[in-house]
């Protein structure tokens, strides 16, 4: 690559040589995630072996999605090491919903400028995610896009590919009123309702550094930065021991959007709100915008990542499973006959 620069698209704002040194930088990184721990990555393709041993029918599930404007809390503090976790959280916590194993990510960085150690910074984040699932980070692409983004802006998607034998796709046929729904709880925010979170602190002009009372001393800027929680080894590990009949990752939308979409026509979840372990950054959220608890819970998480439908029988011995694997889950609800989706009372 010595003879690879161009005076010209350098000073159109584009410098190819800082994207062959955030390369550089980067396959330390992305070696983790390799089963060899080797990083072959500046090629055209990524290339992924495929191992469907056992499997009868084998089917592929893709997902992808960004990290939306949390993107700027992160900007905002100067720290990028953690936001591609959100990244990829928010890929493979939809693909695990349908069964799946994660198998390969790929990632996509617009950048206004490309600093290297950023760009690394990032995928590094994206990498210990891919650590997190236990899947391979086989390529990426980093644009750089002078005049139409800030120097120091950047946006960040990803994509992701599972597997799973169709005999074991969950898809909620088997779910019927008396089955319990377990939460898995959130690391806080994860990566939704950010636009309205900064508008409720103002976080342009606001101290993100200081700690707050109401979050037991920590600051606004490390409560809203915490990573996405990655919930797919547990579930995996579950499935083996459990018949899971529906999973809901409780992205933007909260509550009332994302659980009704692993419930079939028919039925609802009853949950009583006191059951609800709700983490302090929610209450402040709610304070200092004013908003009320329906939004809350159509908005945010409210502290509950992922909900886990099982059997009335299995429900004590899937939580079980679930704190055995690094999760402090619990009972939320109770599946009912029921037309409207989420009955909070």
């Amino acid at each position: 690559m010595e003879k690879s620069f161009s005076e010209s698209y350098k000073e159109a704002g584009v410098d190819i040589t800082a994207g062959y040194r955030a390369v550089e930088l980067m396959k330390k990184h992305v070696a983790r995630t390799m089963p060899d721990g080797k990083a072959d990555i500046g090629g055209f393709g990524g290339l992924f072996p495929l191992d469907m041993t056992g499997m009868k029918e084998p089917v592929l599930v893709s997902g992808t999605d960004g990290v939306g404007t949390k993107l700027r809390i992160a900007q905002l503090l100067d720290k990028h090491d953690t936001i591609g976790i959100d990244c990829v959280a928010m890929c493979v916590n939809d693909i695990i919903c349908c069964g799946a194993k994660p198998l390969l990510f790929l990632d996509y960085i617009a950048c206004g400028r490309n600093v290297p150690e950023r760009i690394a910074e990032i995928v590094g984040g994206v990498a210990e995610g891919c650590v997190q699932v236990g899947c391979a980070l086989v390529g990426g692409e980093t644009a750089e896009h002078p005049g139409t983004m800030a120097e120091d802006d950047y946006d960040l998607a990803g994509f992701s590919v599972g597997i799973v034998d169709k005999s074991k796709v969950i898809d909620n046929s088997k779910m019927q009123a008396g089955d319990v729904m377990i939460a898995l709880p959130s690391s806080g925010v994860h990566s939704n309702g950010f636009s309205l979170v900064r508008k409720v602190f103002d976080v342009e002009h606001c101290d993100l550094k200081a700690p707050v009372e109401e979050l037991h001393g920590a600051s606004l800027g490390e409560t809203l930065l915490a990573p996405t929680r990655i919930y797919v080894k547990p579930v995996l590990a579950v499935m083996k021991e459990v018949q899971i009949k529906g999973i809901s990752h409780i992205t933007g939308g909260g509550f009332y959007e994302n659980m009704p979409r692993s419930i079939p026509k028919g039925l609802g979840v009853k949950i009583e709100k006191s059951a609800v372990r709700v983490p302090p950054i929610f209450s402040l959220i709610q304070k200092r915008g004013n908003i009320s608890e329906h939004d809350m819970f159509n908005t945010f998480n409210m502290g509950v990542g992922m909900s886990v439908v099982v059997a009335k029988e299995d429900a004590d011995r899937a939580v079980e499973l679930f704190r055995a694997n690094g999760e402090d889950a619990y009972i939320l609800g109770t599946i009912v006959e029921s037309e409207d989706g989420v009955l909070l009372v």
